[in-house]
């Protein structure tokens, strides 16, 4: 049986005009994972977030829930796929621990690295352009990756 990946990118313009105390500065949706073509690359999904790793990654956000204050949107999208009945492996991970994270580290056997099954040449790349464009004119810390599995 494959495992196929969900989510959103979600920004949170208004914490960077009125601040992140400020009743409108919550997370919205920006746009979704299916419409940039992430593909379910096992190798990947195991050095991001944990998922079916044989590959022996220390992933970047593994099981983190969904977080607390997403968007209506991505709690719609969420539930409309069987919320936590049906999904599993849920997390989420922010532009700005993306940029920190050492794309060269490798896997346990040293035969893969972050770069190579996730980073700028792979089908994670349209992605990581869109959260780049986001954080450019709204922060890094208030773009983040909302993804789940089924």
């Amino acid at each position: 049986m494959s495992t196929d990946v969900s989510g959103m990118i979600e920004c949170r313009p208004g914490a960077r005009i009125w601040g992140e105390d400020d009743e409108d500065a919550i997370w919205q949706e920006a746009i979704d994972l299916f419409l940039l073509n992430t593909g379910n690359a096992y190798d990947a999904l195991a050095c991001l977030f944990g998922v079916r790793n044989s590959f022996g990654f220390r992933p970047l956000a593994e099981e983190r829930g969904l977080p607390d204050d997403a968007s209506d949107c991505v709690r719609q999208q969420f539930h409309a796929g069987g919320g936590g009945e049906d999904n599993w492996g849920t997390t989420w991970i922010s532009w700005a621990e993306l940029t920190s994270v050492d794309w060269d580290e490798t896997n346990l056997s040293g035969s893969l690295s972050r770069r190579a099954v996730a980073g700028e040449g792979t089908h994670w790349a349209p992605v990581w352009d869109v959260m780049r464009t986001l954080a450019g004119l709204h922060g890094p810390e208030h773009v983040r990756l909302v993804v789940w599995f089924y």
